[in-house]
């Protein structure tokens, strides 16, 4: 009855069927409606729709293997996705658009927390077309980029081939649940008891046998484990313990996917993942921090720092303080993550006194860090221990501590600021890539020894003088996991050296 070729759009089948256009404003709704009475006319005209292409509802759960065959035209890639963003939500971005089962894969950065990014598999070629006329389209408030991508770049996000996990992934739960920072010596009976106990206990599949734990090629715990639940519901529930403690330590909890359990377990395995350098060194296990550890009250010898990208680490941030990275206190680099374990692009430092803090954020707020070949400026803002606290602790949400904090004159000219004991004094000594731009004290300067602090020069620093911690130190990214250590009993002169060994392995 209807000839196709006659039709091409939208404005042609309104007029070769007499409808009469709507005034919407809304181009969408207009669209839709106009849709809506074509579909109605030609029904009423006898028309019979043949071929009907079913969609999925919602998003379901599947296993992709390495060896699959994935049609490359049926891959895109979605940047710019929020770090709370599950699986669920990209589909929803993508809604009216089937895809297949596991079709969602979130991409994880080095650092084993999700990067922003995610692959997505359609169906049909003609979906991924449709998928990519969805750039720049928003998430909330964010705008979302949609680009092509090959049936190998899914596989190497998504695809496995751990018989272990394969095995895991193949029971019988809907709700995945990844649980980070678990105890060395965490058993699967802990990890039951941890949901079972309580005024809302919840049952995992399988019980102790559906307890998956994460361990790098030599046996040792990487900290992490998944489990599964039955329903939506038991999953809201579970995820309300995040954040209580197992034994002495806290643990992080927030919903998984698939393919983020195979992209997991194959870096785990990874040996370009599991340096082995320095395994003959001996290692102590570190326990968690200590409150003691953590200053506390309005004296502002911390500094918060905020914009920070997504995939820095500590390195990173101590290259951008440069010269006032050497105030900053052993185990004194917290970095903040959000409820689902993701970085939040803000971390809190500890000073060895007000005035570092006043200097590092008076020089340093609202200059550049260049990362990845990109620039991007950086907050620096002096505060107290006790807003430290209060965020690392979870008792008030990062974006309730107010960012336009005062800056006051520390000390005046005639007043020199708190300083460190003068046994923890020695001659100054930066590493070469230290950059010597940044106010570095005068070599002529002197220190002050009748009044046992140490004098200022003009710009502020303490003159000739750097603090360096007697042993080897780490900076901790709370919650601490089985893989971060302390070596203790060796000494070390100057310059400072730092271990640093994250949830991935040593680096």
């Amino acid at each position: 009855m209807y000839k196709t070729s006659e039709c091409n759009h939208i404005n042609t089948m309104l007029e070769k069927l007499s409808i009469c256009p709507i005034d919407e404003t809304d181009y969408c709704m207009r669209y839709i409606k106009h849709m809506e009475l074509i579909v109605y006319q030609m029904l009423n005209d006898g028309h019979h729709f043949e071929k009907p292409e079913y969609i999925s509802a919602n998003l379901q759960q599947g296993i992709c293997s390495l060896e699959d065959n994935i049609e490359e035209s049926t891959v895109v890639r979605a940047r710019g996705l929020p770090w709370q963003c599950t699986d669920q939500d990209v589909a929803k971005f993508f809604r009216g658009l089937d895809i297949e089962k596991g079709g969602v894969a979130l991409c994880l950065s080095t650092q084993g927390r999700r990067n922003g990014e995610a692959l997505v598999r359609f169906s049909k070629v003609a979906h991924r077309e449709l998928a990519l006329r969805r750039h720049k389209h928003h998430i909330g408030q964010r705008y979302i980029e949609v680009y092509k991508a090959s049936g190998r770049d899914f596989l190497n996000v998504a695809g496995g081939s751990n018989s272990e996990a394969q095995a895991f992934l193949q029971r019988d739960g809907q709700v995945i649940i990844r649980m980070r920072g678990l105890p060395f010596d965490a058993t699967a009976k802990d990890v039951v008891e941890f949901f079972t106990r309580g005024d809302l206990p919840t049952a995992t599949v399988d019980g102790e046998e559906g307890v998956l734990f994460v361990h790098y090629p030599d046996g040792r715990s990487t900290g992490d484990a998944f489990v599964m639940v039955k329903t939506e519901n038991e999953a809201s529930q579970a995820l309300l313990k995040h954040k209580e403690t197992m034994g002495a330590r806290y643990i992080e909890l927030f919903r998984s996917t698939t393919a983020e359990v195979q992209q997991v377990f194959r870096r785990s395995q990874d040996p370009k993942n599991f340096q082995t350098s320095l395994k003959d060194i001996p290692f102590a296990p570190l326990p968690i921090l200590p409150p003691e550890m953590l200053t506390g009250g309005n004296k502002k010898d911390c500094i918060r720092v905020r914009n920070l990208p997504i995939e820095c680490g500590i390195e990173q941030i101590l290259e951008f303080l440069g010269i006032h990275s050497q105030h900053i206190v052993a185990q004194g680099v917290h970095m903040v993550y959000n409820a689902h374990g993701q970085p939040s692009g803000e971390a809190f430092i500890q000073m060895n006194s007000e005035g570092a803090s006043f200097n590092a954020a008076t020089h340093k707020n609202n200059k550049y860090m260049f990362f990845n070949g990109k620039k991007r400026y950086i907050e620096v803002i002096q505060c107290s221990g006790e807003d430290m606290n209060h965020i690392l602790l979870g008792l008030v949400p990062s974006n309730l501590i107010p960012t336009n904090i005062q800056r006051q004159t520390m000390y005046s000219s005639h007043r020199a600021p708190p300083g460190l004991p003068m046994s923890t004094l020695q001659p100054q000594m930066l590493p070469p890539s230290m950059p010597m731009s940044l106010g570095a004290p005068s070599q002529s300067s002197t220190i002050s020894i009748s009044s046992g602090q140490p004098t200022l020069s003009s710009n502020g620093f303490h003159p000739n003088t750097t603090y360096y911690p007697m042993q080897v130190f780490y900076y901790p990214t709370p919650p601490l996991t089985s893989s971060v250590y302390l070596q203790t009993g060796q000494m070390h002169p100057a310059p400072m050296t730092l271990v640093l060994r994250g949830e991935t392995g040593q680096y």
